[in-house]
C-alpha cells in the first residue's frame, strides 16, 4: 500500500506530460491532430520508462491500447508490433540464452577463457570480457549473461585472493568489477544481439534512412573497433585501479578445478553447442540464403524444445523474455507509427534549417557527443534510444551525412554510453552493488573509458566502416 501514492503521482505526471504536449504545445501545420496526440503519448511513455512509476512492460501495454483510442490507429494496427519478426527474434534469443545458462555451457565457456588467460589480473579481465563477447553473439540480455554467468566468476576470483568490499577491495576486486563491466558495454555495442534494444535501433534506422542492418553487417561493423576497445579499456582501468595483486596463477587453477567439477560435457551441452554454431552460422550467411534472421533463432529454439534441452516449462518461466516481448513489441510499433506521422521529418527540417551553415561532418561529431553524454540522464539504453535516436539520425541525414555512418554511429554509441554511470544499463547496478567501487570512482572510470571508446570508434571505427563501404 505504501507504494500506491508514488504510482499515482507518477502516472499523474505522465498524464500531465501527455496533455501538455497534445493540447498546450502548438501543433505543426503539416502534422495531423491524431499524429500529434500519438507523439504526446509516445513522449509520455518514454518519460515513464525513465521515471518508472510502474513496470516498463505494463506502461508500454497501456500506451499500445491508448494508441488506438487517441493516436488514430486501429487496435489491429496498435498490436502489429507483436507479430514483427524482430520481436520474435529477440524472444527466441532469450530462450537460447536460457539454455546456454541452464546447460552450463555459458559458464564452461567463461571458465575456459579464465583458465587460458587468467595468469595475471589483466589476463583475467580480458578472459571474462572475451567470454561476454562470445556470449553476446547470441544472448541479447546483457543482464542475463553478466549477472548469471560473468559476475559470479568475477566475485569468486576476487574472493579467492581475499579481496572483498572494503579495505581489501583494491587487491583485485575493484579492478575486476570496473574493467569487466566496461567490457560488457563494449560487447553490447559489437553485436545486433549484444543487448535487447539493438534490433530496435536497426528497425528505426531502416525506417528513417533506408539502411538495412542485419546480424552480419552489425558484426562486421563492430569487429575491428570493438576488439581495439576491448584491448584498450581493461588496460586503462588497470592504470586507474592498479590491482595490488598482478600475478594470479591461482585463478587459472581455480578455473581448472571448477571445470573438473563440471565434469565432461553433457549431452545437453553438446546439443546446445551444435545449435549455437548453427544459429550463428545462419545469421552470418543471411546474404546467401536470404532468410529473415528470426527464422534461424526460432528454429534453434524449436530444436532445443524437441531434443529436451529446453522445456516448455522453461519457456513459461522465462519472465524476462516475456516482459521484453510486451514492451519491445509495443515500442517497436509505436516508433514505427510515430515515424509515419511525419514528425521526425518535420523535426529534421527545422533543426537542419537552424544548422544549415555547418558541414555534415562537424555536425555529426557534435551530435554524437551530445547524444553520448546525454546518457547521464538515462537509466535505460532503450529509453535513451527512443527519446533521441530517431530525431538525431533524421537531422543528420537531412544535413547530408551518409546514412550508414549515421545509423551505425548512433546505434553503437548508445550501448557504449552505458559505461558512464552505475545505472547506465541492467548490469551496472549488479556490479556496482557488490560494493567494490565507490560511486565517484565508478563515474571517473566511466568518463575515462568513454573518452577512449569515443576516440577509437570515431577514428578507427569510421575508417573501418569506410573501408567496408558502409558510407
Amino acid at each position: 500500500m505504501d507504494r500506491i501514492p508514488k504510482r499515482i503521482w507518477g502516472l499523474g505526471l505522465l498524464v500531465l506530460i501527455y496533455l501538455c504536449i497534445a493540447y498546450a504545445v502548438p501543433r505543426p501545420a503539416a502534422i495531423q491532430p491524431e499524429g500529434w496526440r500519438l507523439f504526446a503519448l509516445f513522449a509520455a511513455t518514454v518519460a515513464g520508462l525513465i521515471f518508472q512509476p510502474i513496470s516498463g512492460g505494463a506502461l508500454v501495454l497501456i500506451a499500445v491500447v491508448f494508441s488506438s483510442l487517441v493516436g488514430g490507429l486501429t487496435i489491429k494496427q496498435s498490436l502489429d508490433g507483436y507479430s514483427d519478426p524482430t520481436n520474435w527474434l529477440v524472444l527466441a534469443a532469450f530462450l537460447l540464452s536460457r539454455s546456454l545458462i541452464n546447460t552450463g555451457l555459458a559458464r564452461r565457456t567463461a571458465l575456459f577463457f579464465v583458465r587460458l588467460f587468467g595468469k595475471t589480473s589483466l589476463g583475467i579481465s580480458y578472459a571474462l570480457c572475451l567470454s561476454d563477447m562470445v556470449l553476446a553473439t547470441i544472448i541479447p540480455s546483457n543482464g542475463a549473461r553478466s549477472g548469471g554467468v560473468i559476475l559470479p566468476i568475477v566475485r569468486g576470483v576476487a574472493e579467492l585472493y581475499g579481496s572483498k568490499p572494503g579495505v581489501t577491495a583494491p587487491l583485485i576486486g575493484s579492478f575486476l568489477m570496473a574493467s569487466v563491466y566496461q567490457g560488457i558495454c563494449i560487447s553490447s555495442a559489437m553485436f545486433l544481439t549484444g543487448q535487447a534494444s539493438n534490433p530496435l535501433a536497426a528497425q528505426m534506422a531502416s525506417k528513417i534512412s533506408g539502411i538495412e542492418i542485419d546480424w552480419f553487417s552489425w558484426f562486421r561493423a563492430g569487429l575491428v573497433p570493438g576488439l581495439l576497445s576491448m584491448l584498450a579499456v581493461p588496460w586503462l582501468v588497470s592504470r586507474i585501479f592498479k590491482p595490488g595483486i598482478t600475478k594470479t596463477p591461482e585463478a587459472a587453477e581455480f578455473a581448472r578445478l571448477e571445470l573438473l567439477k563440471m565434469g565432461s560435457w553433457s549431452n545437453h551441452e553438446r546439443l546446445m553447442s551444435v545449435v549455437f554454431v548453427c544459429v550463428c552460422t545462419s545469421w552470418a550467411t543471411t546474404s546467401i540464403h536470404h532468410f529473415d534472421v528470426a527464422i534461424p533463432a526460432l528454429l534453434g529454439a524449436i530444436a532445443l524444445l524437441v531434443t529436451g534441452v529446453l522445456t516448455w516449462e522453461d519457456v513459461r518461466k522465462e519472465e524476462a523474455a516475456w516482459d521484453m516481448f510486451i514492451w519491445y513489441g509495443g515500442l517497436l510499433n509505436l516508433a514505427r507509427a510515430l515515424n509515419a506521422t511525419g514528425i521526425p521529418t518535420e523535426f529534421a527540417k527545422a533543426v537542419g534549417a537552424s544548422l544549415s551553415g555547418l558541414n555534415w561532418y562537424p555536425l555529426l561529431l557534435i551530435a554524437l557527443l551530445i547524444y553520448f553524454f546525454a546518457h547521464y540522464a538515462f537509466a535505460s539504453i532503450t529509453a535513451h534510444m527512443l527519446a533521441m535516436f530517431p530525431a538525431f539520425v533524421a537531422v543528420l541525414i537531412a544535413q547530408g551525412a551518409p546514412a550508414g555512418l549515421t545509423a551505425f554511429g548512433f546505434a553503437i554509441f548508445t550501448s557504449l554510453s552505458a559505461g558512464l554511470t552505475n545505472y547506465g544499463t541492467t548490469p551496472a547496478p549488479m556490479f556496482f552493488a557488490q560494493g567494490y567501487v565507490e560511486m565517484k570512482d565508478w563515474w571517473r572510470v566511466g568518463f575515462c573509458c568513454a573518452l577512449v571508446n569515443l576516440t577509437i570508434w570515431s577514428t578507427v571505427g569510421f575508417a573501418w566502416w569506410k573501408w567496408l563501404g558502409i558510407w
